[in-house]
């Protein structure tokens, strides 16, 4: 199994850079649509295939809360799991942890928010209460011998405080780590309120003072910066991203804004740039072009609606006729 805590950035000449999938989580929980269980698996084994290295399959939340994922452990437990990718799931609370435990996920996925507002708000509960729960779950987990994941929303702006400071963020990735013995933290932009040098001066700090921990970063490209802010990690030092196929996602707190970065889009801009994402587009985006059908409407993908940058188009009909009257001028 390879290491977590491998950060080496260079791969046959390439550097490498990790594509992590939540669509099936983060896109599929807010759709009205119920997605059928079938649909699920078939999605997330295409998505395996694909050669994601994280999918984020599902979340163990209460069916009454998130009807949409109701089936986790179905998904979790019938998915066609291929070597080396890590199947991870949401869980809110102990018990969802022991769903998830039991359902064999590889990873568990833990929520808090680093606002104050927005995590009474989201989850009902002061940070501290939060923290303690997310503890009590992560030794749980640890138990079991299942990886824990420390996601921290609002880490570049809450919607209902503004800019959250850089060094209260760093802070409760310190007790994640020192305290709760978090082997990976996520740092969220829950709402895309984050910006490029902004995204910088985070992964650098976060980098060097937990230089061991593993880090994703997490974009929404609800004010059109996903993809700046995805190459401005890049430059600080992240190789890890969390994308949405189809870009299908979003946040209750933004209604009406676009969702997660996407997927296809930012594996296409990566490796036109020279990249190393180990995605094989082609099958990406087969999956993403299955997504209308299961939803019930239009995804945001650009990718899906225009093409790669050289699928090409043929010439016109009566070309050889434009050709042959502009030679005879």
């Amino acid at each position: 199994m390879k290491d977590r805590h491998d950060h080496s950035a260079w791969s046959g000449g390439a550097r490498r850079i990790y594509m992590q999938e939540v669509g099936t989580r983060d896109g599929l929980q807010v759709e009205e649509r119920f997605v059928e269980t079938e649909d699920k698996i078939a999605l997330v084994d295409a998505l395996s295939a694909a050669g994601l290295v994280k999918i984020e399959v599902t979340s163990f939340v209460s069916p009454k809360a998130i009807p949409q994922l109701r089936d986790a452990e179905t998904v979790l437990r019938e998915i066609r799991r291929v070597p080396g990718v890590v199947y991870s799931a949401l869980v809110p609370n102990l018990r969802g942890a022991e769903r998830a435990i039991e359902s064999k996920a590889d990873e568990l996925n833990l929520v808090m928010s680093a606002s104050v507002t927005h995590n009474l708000a989201n989850l009902r509960m002061t940070q501290e209460q939060s923290f303690a729960g997310l503890a009590e779950t992560a030794k749980v987990a640890q138990q079991a011998g299942v990886a824990v994941n420390v996601s921290l929303s609002c880490s570049f702006g809450c919607p209902m405080e503004g800019d959250v400071p850089e060094a209260t963020v760093l802070d409760w990735c310190r007790r994640y780590v020192d305290e709760m013995g978090a082997q990976a933290v996520t740092l969220c932009d829950t709402t895309g309120m984050a910006y490029p040098t902004q995204v910088a001066s985070l992964t650098q700090a976060f980098r060097a003072r937990f230089p061991k921990t593993e880090l994703t970063l997490h974009f929404h490209n609800t004010r059109g910066m996903g993809l700046a802010n995805v190459l401005a990690g890049i430059d600080a030092g992240a190789d890890r991203f969390d994308a949405s196929f189809g870009g299908i996602g979003g946040c209750p707190y933004a209604p009406g804004a676009t969702g997660n970065v996407c997927t296809e889009e930012i594996v296409h801009a990566l490796d036109l740039m020279g990249y190393d994402t180990g995605v094989d587009l082609t099958r990406l985006l087969s999956a993403s072009k299955r997504l209308p059908a299961l939803i019930g409407h239009d995804i945001p993908s650009q990718l899906v609606k225009a093409g790669r940058r050289l699928d090409l188009h043929p010439t016109p009909a009566d070309f050889e006729q434009i050709r042959a009257r502009a030679e005879a001028r």
